[in-house]
C-alpha cells in the first residue's frame, strides 16, 4: 500500500511517500479503503515531534479518513464490507489502506462527499464536543470565533449558528473574514487592522462574547478574554499562532468567567458512547441540509507539502483534505 512516511522528527517537507506492507484487521477492528484523509494542524506537530504524544519512529502521520470497509477482523457487530464510513486513529491516516477499531467509524453521510466526510471527524468533532458539551451554548448567545477561517473556525461558526447563537468572526485578513460570512457568521473583526476587545464590545453593545472559541493563541487569547461576558466560557483549542498564552487569572475572577479545555480526542476515547451520539446529530444536520461541510482545498497525496504548507502558514481557508484515489 502506498502511505506518507515520517522516518525522523523534523520539517515535513522531509516526509516521503513509500509503498507498505498491507494491513490487516485484528479482532474488532476493520480494514478501511481509504478515499481521502484530512490534514490537521496537530498532524505538523506531530511531524515535528511537538504534539502532547510521541509515535514511535517510523510512522504514518494522520488522524482521520474516509473509504470503504473492505474486510472486518473477529468479532465486529457494527459494521459491514462495503459500509461508507469515517473513521479516526491515534495515527496512520495518511495510506491508502488503515485499519482502525469498528467503534472509532461512524456512517458517512448520505449527502456527504468523501472528500467532506474526510475532513469531518476532527474539526466537527471537535466544534461540537466544545460548544456542546464544554460551553454548553444556548440559543441567543453570542459566540467569538478566532482563526475563523480556518478548518475548525468554520466548523464552529456553521455548529454555533445550527445551534441558535449568533457568530463575529475573527481572523487576520479581509478574505478570510468574507469566507467565515459565507459560512454563515454574522458580523467579523479583523484583528490585523482593529483591536479585537474593542471592536467585541462594540458589536456586543458592552456586554462581552458569552463563549469565546480560541484555536489560535498567542496575543489574541487575552484580548479576547478582556472582551468576554459576565459568566462567560472561554475554550482553549489550541495554539496555531505558535506561543501559548499566559492568561492573568484575575480576569477569571473579575468576570467570574471559565477558561475550559477541550481535549476532544481524549473525551471520546473516555466516551466512545457520547461521541457517538455527537456525530450522529451532526450527520443528521447535514443530512437534514442545517449546513454543509466546507472542503475548498483537496491535494492530491504527492502534493502533500502543499497540504501542509496551507495550514503552518496559516492560509487555509476551511478543510484541508489529501485525496487517496
Amino acid at each position: 500500500m502506498r502511505a506518507l512516511v515520517c522516518r525522523e522528527f523534523g520539517r515535513f517537507r522531509n516526509l516521503a511517500v513509500e509503498q507498505r506492507d498491507s494491513v490487516e484487521p485484528g479482532a474488532g477492528e476493520v480494514l478501511i479503503d481509504v478515499k481521502a484523509a484530512g490534514v490537521n494542524f496537530p498532524d505538523i506537530l506531530t511531524v515535528e515531534g511537538k504534539y502532547q504524544v510521541k509515535p514511535e519512529l517510523p510512522f504514518v502521520p494522520g488522524t482521520e479518513v474516509s473509504g470503504v470497509v473492505s474486510q472486518l477482523g473477529e468479532g465486529v457487530t457494527t459494521r459491514a464490507v462495503g459500509d461508507e464510513v469515517v473513521g479516526t486513529l491515534q495515527i496512520g491516516a495518511f495510506a491508502n489502506q488503515v485499519v482502525t477499531s469498528e467503534y472509532s467509524t461512524f456512517l458517512k453521510g448520505r449527502s456527504m462527499s468523501f472528500e467532506q466526510a474526510a475532513g469531518f471527524a476532527v474539526t466537527f468533532g471537535t466544534s461540537y464536543y466544545a460548544l456542546k458539551q464544554r460551553a454548553q451554548l444556548q440559543a441567543g448567545e453570542t459566540v467569538l470565533v478566532l482563526g475563523a477561517a480556518g478548518g475548525v473556525g468554520i466548523a464552529t461558526i456553521q455548529i454555533a449558528k445550527a445551534m441558535g447563537a449568533t457568530v463575529i468572526a475573527a481572523a487576520s485578513s479581509e478574505d478570510k473574514l468574507d469566507f467565515a460570512c459565507q459560512a454563515g457568521a454574522d458580523m467579523r473583526i479583523n484583528y490585523t487592522t482593529e483591536n479585537l476587545k474593542d471592536q467585541v464590545k462594540a458589536l456586543t453593545k458592552g456586554k462581552g462574547a458569552d463563549v469565546v472559541y480560541d484555536p489560535v493563541g498567542g496575543d489574541f487569547s487575552e484580548q479576547a478574554f478582556r472582551a468576554i461576558a459576565w459568566g462567560g466560557r472561554f475554550l482553549v483549542i489550541g495554539f496555531a499562532s505558535g506561543p501559548i498564552a499566559k492568561m492573568p487569572l484575575n480576569l477569571a475572577l473579575l468576570k467570574g468567567a471559565a477558561i475550559i479545555g477541550v481535549f476532544w480526542g481524549a473525551w471520546s476515547m473516555r466516551d466512545p458512547v457520547e461521541s457517538q451520539n455527537n456525530f450522529k446529530e451532526l450527520v443528521e444536520m447535514i443530512d437534514d441540509g442545517v449546513f454543509s461541510p466546507l472542503v475548498p482545498q483537496v491535494y492530491p497525496l504527492h502534493d502533500f507539502t502543499a497540504a501542509f504548507e496551507s495550514i503552518a502558514e496559516r492560509r487555509a481557508k476551511g478543510k484541508v483534505v489529501l485525496s487517496m484515489t
